[in-house]
């Protein structure tokens, strides 16, 4: 059910700078092989006994495992789809949620699974889901632990789409290739807006845009967009 190894997090983590440094990346898909997408972490030899924890352990833990893995998705400077094949559990759900588009395959569930280990939610769980789907619904999924089949967590607005599990893996080549073609460090700058939304005012996030948009007017596939807007023709963007 691929629950979450330490050497399967780093790997992950690196491929995901990789595809921010590499300008012939220009879309990334986090999926999975099997029955589940990630059961939540391993939990077995996660870290030191009870026993042996000296103050400060178990937030170093945190910050440098589950919360060094949510924050490069959500830092990642190229659009990230979870196809998401099976269950995502705990942190699996939140490496899923924490992606740009979110296809399920009608088998899938997400499971705010920690209440039911008696643990707080981590991987920046209360931070995503409330943004999400508000706090009272947030609230519900975590204090029950209730596993959410796919076309409900579609609803709710967790899954952009849903569909059959032999078609999983042609959905999200689709989209990745659809944006692939699009002006890439537009996408980096919007995703950077949209992400950055919920958590300043007003003044923060206008400045924030006009910063934005004052970066992406120095890339070639502004240019390009505008050029063949003015000529009536297709863009043909580079991701530069």
């Amino acid at each position: 059910m691929n629950a979450l190894t330490w050497d399967q997090r780093e790997r992950v983590i690196a491929l995901l700078g990789d595809a921010s440094a590499d300008p012939a990346t220009r879309a990334v898909v986090l999926t999975a092989t099997g029955k589940g997408f990630c059961a939540g972490a391993d939990l077995r030899g996660s870290g030191p006994a009870a026993t042996d924890r000296v103050a400060g352990d178990v937030a170093r833990m945190i910050r440098l495992g589950a919360q060094r893995l949510v924050t490069a998705v959500l830092d990642c400077e190229k659009p990230v789809i979870a196809a998401v094949n099976g269950t995502a559990a705990g942190i699996g759900a939140h490496l899923a949620l924490a992606c740009d588009l979110v296809i399920a395959a009608e088998p899938a569930r997400f499971i705010e699974v920690f209440v039911r280990r008696g643990l707080v939610p981590d991987g920046a769980g209360a931070y995503l889901l409330p943004r999400l789907l508000g706090p009272q619904k947030a609230k519900e999924l975590m204090f029950f632990g209730d596993a959410v089949p796919a076309e409900e967590a579609a609803r709710l607005g967790l899954v952009n789409k849903v569909v059959p599990a032999d078609e999983l893996e042609a959905a999200a080549r689709a989209w990745a290739e659809r944006l692939a073609q699009g002006p890439t460090r537009a996408l980096a700058l919007t995703k950077q807006l949209v992400n950055a939304s919920l958590d300043g005012d007003r003044a923060t996030a206008l400045a924030a845009e006009a910063t934005a948009q004052e970066l992406n007017m120095t890339t070639a596939d502004a240019n390009e967009g505008v050029a063949s807007f003015v000529e009536r023709r297709t863009p043909k963007y580079l991701g530069r």
